[in-house]
């Protein structure tokens, strides 16, 4: 446990919990073993730059890492923005002080055998309060040329990845691998042999024969009602017709139907 404190004025102070970083030492590990001091309980108000210095004095620090909460794994590289990473910190979180050599992580241990440390000193003030809010409130203004600037290279960094996928999907299309199966990306297969104006008239037509064929006759609902409604006002005109053909014949004495 490392005691630290706010500022001189302050009268209890705060404990840090600090241990050596152990993982398993990966090719991409981003917080290595042995140079990694792992701090629990960082008070919302204490920032990379206040570790730094606090840790400054054990050794050259190469990096300070904080989270919510212990990172599972590798770290994971995230897009550093100054207008779209704005999150409010809230409650205490962890940190992840990486030094350039072994040597500080063991001094950084025996810093809990002295007097508390300072957070906030005259020389780097930790801003609070008014100061803090105006601060907040000054870095919430946007300002519009360094927007567009981040957002052109946010562009060109996307375009450039997007270039680099479609010439890597042409370079491997229609190319086999070891085991002989042709990949298919999204551009789709190589086109076939060029065919023939004839050989070209008889896949058209065959085509239009097809959908001829798959043509549905009366697929809608609406298309059923008005065959319906035709339907029927086709018979109540034949019976209207024989009504009058048979008063006719019986008129002219014609009717036998017997």
């Amino acid at each position: 446990a490392l005691a630290v404190k706010f500022g001189p004025r302050q009268r209890s102070p705060h404990c840090l919990l600090v241990k050596e970083h152990r993982v398993r030492e990966g090719p991409g590990a981003a917080h290595p073993p042995r140079r990694t001091l792992f701090v629990l309980n960082v008070p919302p108000y204490c920032s990379r730059e206040s570790l730094s210095r606090l840790f400054f004095s054990c050794g050259p620090v190469q990096s300070v890492d904080i989270y919510d909460k212990p990172e599972i794994g590798e770290k994971t590289e995230t897009l550093k923005s100054k207008f779209f990473s704005l999150k409010a910190t809230k409650g205490f979180r962890v940190a992840y002080v990486v030094f350039r050599s072994p040597a500080g992580v063991q001094a950084a241990k025996a810093l809990s055998q002295g007097g508390p440390l300072l957070i906030s000193t005259e020389s780097h003030p930790v801003k609070t309060g008014i100061s803090k809010w105006i601060a907040s409130y000054a870095a919430s203004v946007v300002d519009r040329e360094e927007l567009k600037a981040e957002v052109d290279a946010f562009m060109q960094d996307y375009d450039k990845q997007i270039a680099e996928e479609e010439a890597k999907a042409a370079e491997e299309d229609g190319v086999p691998d070891e085991e002989g199966w042709v990949k298919v990306t999204r551009k789709g297969r190589k086109p076939g042999l060029p065919r023939t104006e004839a050989a070209n008239l008889r896949v058209l037509e065959r085509e239009r024969r097809k959908r001829a064929r798959k043509e549905l006759l009366n697929f809608y609902a609406w298309q059923h009602r008005e065959t319906k409604r035709e339907h029927i006002a086709q018979l109540r005109k034949k019976f209207e017709e024989d009504k009058q053909r048979i008063a006719l014949m019986r008129a002219q004495r014609k009717f036998r139907p017997y």
